[in-house]
């Protein structure tokens, strides 16, 4: 009788894991057939690969979780992340003489996150002054970015780095790219950060009823602004390392880079309407992107297929947390 009790309890256990966690199962099921069918999927070359090509827009959609969560949406990534890298190349190319190619570099990456935290806090300002939707604001927050980057850069490549610069985008610790120890790390601050801080408390109050936050003493502009500059900074974290990997500061880099990181945030069972996700849920998002990209390359699938099949999956995974959420609220 006791074991028929421990295996009905262990049944159930695993059936609530399995109902509470859809894209964690979507995602075990997902690598074990790309284990089957893809060549060369499940070798430790290719999964540091699928690990080296996440980080990049992993570091971004963690903070774009607490802006979604929040109740708000940044459409400027893509080219915050290209006018980053051509700011770092730019204060490269113009002070190594002076500064040395170490002073240079520091200075550079300093100015490129203080110009986009700068940029996040005028949309906030926006969004508080003028009612402007940050949708608005930001996406002119893209294109003033992107040509921004242009101007910096005259349409070409700036490519002033020195050998050493690199190892930030390319280079290996104990074996492992070394854009992964920041993607871990910055997952486990902005986890924490909205888990166990007032802040992060906050955020969720202000997404999810926006009213009774305010009634509560919260400031809320200040909230939704802090969340636009602490993403903006990652987003300047994320240009520097694709700098590194590139060796260049592009205008052309990261396009199109802001639908991949809302969909990563939005597979992992974050609102659009606010109120509601979790960091770890981006983080299995992300992968699942990573993962269903490594694996139609490796199997030889059109890029024009891909985008087909991506948005496919996507969609389907939304569905999915969608009908969960239904289901785990009745």
């Amino acid at each position: 009788m006791i074991a028929i009790e421990r295996e009905s309890t262990i049944g159930h256990s695993i059936f609530s894991w399995l109902k509470n966690r859809p894209m964690e199962v979507i995602l075990i099921v997902l690598f074990l057939v790309l284990t089957a069918v893809a060549p060369n999927f499940f070798t430790l070359d290719n999964q540091l690969n699928v690990l080296r090509n996440i980080t990049m827009q992993g570091i971004i959609a963690f903070g774009m979780t607490m802006v979604i969560v929040s109740g708000e949406i940044d459409l400027s990534v893509g080219s915050g992340v290209a006018f980053s890298g051509c700011v770092v190349a730019l204060v490269v190319q113009e002070l190594d003489g002076v500064l040395g190619d170490v002073g240079a570099v520091l200075l550079g990456c300093l100015l490129a996150i203080a110009l986009l935290c700068g940029a996040a806090m005028v949309s906030g300002l926006l969004r508080q002054y003028t009612r402007v939707p940050t949708f608005i604001t930001s996406l002119a927050m893209l294109t003033g970015l992107f040509g921004a980057a242009n101007l910096l850069t005259r349409g070409f490549p700036l490519t002033p780095f020195p050998d050493w610069y690199g190892f930030m985008g390319s280079g290996y610790i104990f074996g492992v790219p070394f854009p992964v120890y920041v993607f871990v790390a910055i997952f486990v601050a902005i986890h924490l950060l909205m888990k166990h801080t007032t802040f992060g408390r906050a955020v969720y109050a202000v997404g999810g009823n926006a009213e009774a936050a305010h009634l509560s003493g919260i400031r809320i502009w200040r909230v939704k602004t802090l969340a636009l500059v602490i993403t903006a900074a990652l987003t300047a974290v994320s240009g520097i390392l694709v700098s590194a990997q590139t060796m260049a500061g592009n205008a052309a880099a990261a396009k199109g880079w802001e639908l991949d990181v809302i969909s990563a945030v939005i597979i992992g069972g974050t609102s659009l309407f606010g109120g509601r996700g979790q960091v770890w849920g981006t983080l299995i998002g992300v992968v699942f992107l990573g993962v269903i990209i490594n694996g139609m390359t490796l199997m030889n699938i059109s890029e024009y297929w891909q985008y087909v099949v991506r948005a496919i999956l996507i969609l389907g995974a939304v569905l999915l947390n969608s009908v969960v959420e239904k289901y785990r609220d009745r």
